[in-house]
């Protein structure tokens, strides 16, 4: 068992413990024996380098297409422009792909790189999913479409989660966020705490999170603005130099071990397999789902190479996994929301 891989890196809460376990319960609502399954193998596959039959997750990405040019964002810059193309998964692919993964695949999550609302059949996809027998199905949102009457459609097509990314709060969030308004958002996200309150409603759960820079000055005015109208509230270190090439003063990790592989299988709106979640530009292509099966790929000799070279150790022969956040080594730095320490792990 390895003990250098990390499990859901990136991405902390700034949560009490018991909206913590609400989150969850609610989370499991409807399969609670399944979810418990799901997430325990979520980290056991990953520890214990075990290939299931089929992944845990599969992120299929509805839209490479974003209506906000946040500064941060991996999105605007040239490489990646140069390397995506703009548009929206076709149906029917989206059909296949749901077809073959139903009842195999316990959660989706039906977003990537751009913003799955813009996708024509949004709802649709959502709906498709559950018919198909998916446990959970989640997606990122930048919420500038998430309007009332679009929430309503969204839950009773049976949508599990949505995580709406806000970075701070009144003008910080305007700066990052632009053109959206930070009023609207914030409004946007009561009239859907009072659309659940009046259903009696426990999901879709909702999960707000920012980037730590936008929230570091008072980072309780952020909790305590949203946390009686959201489920969990998180943050993410930022990751520096996303747009660089030059890895020359990152520190690693000793003995990394990526969990993503034994985890999720991530596909491009235009059907071709990415090596993970954060090969944004495409550069390891693993497969086509427009010409081979999900199985096919998550079995084949592109992934199971990708998997013996983590093995020993030699994953920065990989041009993704070598600029990639997950092997780089953090730094604790302790911050307070109201009275509760919590901690910031930032990268070295």
């Amino acid at each position: 068992m390895s003990e250098k891989t990390p499990i859901n890196k990136g991405n902390y809460d700034m949560e009490t413990p018991e909206r913590l376990a609400l989150f969850e319960k609610y989370r499991a609502l409807g399969w609670e024996e399944e979810y418990q399954a799901y997430r325990r193998n979520w980290v056991e596959y990953a520890k214990n380098q075990c290939v299931s039959e089929y992944p845990l997750l599969g992120d299929i990405e509805l839209s490479t297409v974003c209506n906000l040019h946040c500064p941060m964002c991996y999105t605007i810059t040239e490489e990646f422009k140069k390397s995506v193309s703009k548009q929206f998964m076709d149906w029917a692919l989206f059909q296949k792909i749901v077809d073959e993964i139903g009842g195999k695949v316990p959660a989706v999550r039906l977003s990537l790189r751009g913003e799955p609302t813009l996708h024509p059949e949004f709802v649709s996809c959502i709906r498709y999913c559950k018919e198909k027998g998916i446990g959970e199905v989640s997606f990122l949102t930048n919420g500038s479409k998430l309007n009332k009457e679009l929430f309503v459609e969204i839950a009773e097509a049976g949508a599990s989660w949505i995580t709406v990314s806000i970075d701070g709060v009144r003008k910080t969030y305007e700066h990052i966020r632009r053109p959206l308004r930070f009023a609207d958002t914030l409004q946007k996200l009561k009239d859907i705490h009072k659309i659940k309150a009046q259903k009696g409603w426990k999901r879709p759960v909702i999960k707000i999170q920012s980037i730590w820079p936008a929230i570091q000055e008072n980072p309780s005015e952020f909790y305590n603005t949203f946390e009686p109208y959201v489920d969990l509230i998180a943050f993410n270190p930022l990751i520096s130099g996303y747009s660089s090439h030059d890895i020359s003063g990152v520190v690693y990790m000793d003995a990394f071990s990526c969990p993503q592989m034994y985890q999720r299988l991530v596909i491009g709106a235009d059907g071709r397999v990415l090596l993970c979640s954060n090969d944004e530009e495409g550069r390891c292509i693993l497969g086509d789902v427009n010409k081979q099966s999900v199985y096919e790929i998550w079995h084949s000799e592109a992934l199971e190479k990708v998997r013996r070279l983590h093995k020993k150790g030699a994953f920065r022969e990989l041009e993704v996994c070598g600029l990639c956040y997950l092997p780089r080594e953090t730094k604790d730095k302790s911050a307070f929301v109201n009275d509760r320490e919590i901690i910031i792990k930032n990268y070295v």
